[in-house]
């Protein structure tokens, strides 16, 4: 009797099995990589040697959806065979990532860069969050005045033609709203047509041509010489070879990390980038943002006010005689 029902319980298991193989992705190996060879943003930075609020917010995005996260700030180990055991590479970076830099964390060689653009284009996913778009910029135009609000075109460093975009200048942080356009695309689904929160919003330039727009900002509407353009893109995807690169310039606040818009087009984004999920992306920043290449003016710093005199010193007392 116990045997007849062996065989039938055994296959069981083995279907049952089969099925949830099926219908399970295999769990996927993400870098995160927060390297700051300048500013170093406070939601990932690591203090006391704790994980970083966004790195907590990952892990438990990463249980949701059967993702397995690794956390370095060590550029030194960028190479082929160091990226080839991750699916994709999440960029919360700062910087000429080639030199230690504000974090003193190890640098980047050349030839790890390139290892980064070799990897993606054959076939893997890059995903980049808010400052991973203040990176290796274009003849080191952060540091500079009037020449950080040109466009370079192809002549831009090579890493801001692969991430789509550069980051020029940020104002106040405001809410702002943004307009989505294309509520098709993972993540973007149960959205709607416009959302606003307050963030520190980036103003971008160098708007890479074959990107595909997601969302823009109504930049005419907010506050600061930053934003006195036309709306330009805040959030694309863009196809890099065989592989994928999906940007947001959102994720300064801790409260935009735990947001439940910003986690639904996060987590969209990354699943395209793995490859998990299928979107066209056909470039459309022409139709979408038409002026985007018009940068905000540059205006001249205020000098520093001048630091206040000392007060002084008070005459000694003059002596009593006996």
């Amino acid at each position: 009797m116990f045997k007849k029902l062996i065989a039938p319980l055994t296959l069981l298991a083995v279907v049952a099995a089969m099925a949830f193989s099926a219908t399970t992705p295999p769990k996927r190996k993400i870098l995160f990589f927060t390297k700051s060879s300048g500013f170093e943003h406070s939601v990932i930075s690591w203090k006391k040697g704790q994980p970083s609020y966004a790195e907590g917010v990952l892990t438990e995005l990463g249980k949701k959806n059967n993702w397995e996260f690794t956390y370095s700030k060590d550029g030194s180990l960028f190479s082929k065979d160091y990226l080839a055991q991750f699916d994709a590479v999440f960029f919360y970076t700062t910087g000429d990532l080639t030199t230690p830099g504000t974090d003193g964390q190890p640098a980047m060689t050349p030839e790890g860069k390139q290892a980064l653009f070799d990897y993606v284009r054959s076939g893997k996913g890059f995903i980049g969050s808010h400052s991973a778009s203040d990176t290796f910029h274009t003849d080191n135009e952060s540091k500079k005045g009037p020449e950080r609000f040109l466009n370079h075109g192809d002549k831009a460093d090579p890493y801001v033609r692969f991430l789509g975009a550069e980051f020029i200048k940020h104002g106040a942080q405001q809410p702002a709203k943004i307009t989505v356009t294309n509520p098709k695309f993972p993540g973007f689904e149960n959205v709607g047509k416009e959302y606003s929160f307050p963030e520190e919003w980036y103003s971008l330039k160098d708007f890479t041509p074959d990107i595909h727009v997601l969302s823009t900002i109504d930049s005419p509407s907010m506050k600061g010489d930053e934003y006195k353009r036309p709306a330009f893109p805040i959030t694309w995807a863009r196809k890099e070879g065989e592989g994928r690169v999906w940007y947001t310039a959102m994720g300064h606040r801790e409260d935009v990390w735990t947001n439940p818009i910003f986690q639904d087009i996060l987590i969209g984004g990354i699943k395209w980038a793995l490859g998990d999920v299928k979107a066209d992306v056909p470039p459309n920043l022409k139709e979408t943002a038409p002026e985007a290449h018009v940068n905000p003016p540059y205006v001249e710093p205020k000098p520093p006010a001048p630091k206040p005199a000392k007060p002084a010193a008070p005459a000694p007392a003059a002596e009593k005689k006996p």
